[in-house]
């Protein structure tokens, strides 16, 4: 989806140069996720189990 790669290169560009590494490792473990499930997480219908990749997520909303 063209949406969700304009939000994941605006993270990529402005934040995760400067991210911790367990952002930077989180990052990629949403880089692998299926575009539905990615989807469901950016627009607040679901929520990642995983603390850091909740973190990120949160990061990446906030930008919009």
């Amino acid at each position: 989806m063209r949406e969700l790669d304009v939000l994941l290169l605006r993270y990529l560009e402005q934040e995760y140069p400067s991210a911790a590494a367990a952002d930077r490792e989180a990052f990629v473990r949403i880089l692998e996720l299926q575009d539905p499930e990615l989807f469901g997480y950016l627009v607040g219908r679901t929520t990642p189990q995983d603390d850091a990749v909740r973190h990120v997520i949160a990061r990446i909303r906030r930008d919009r």
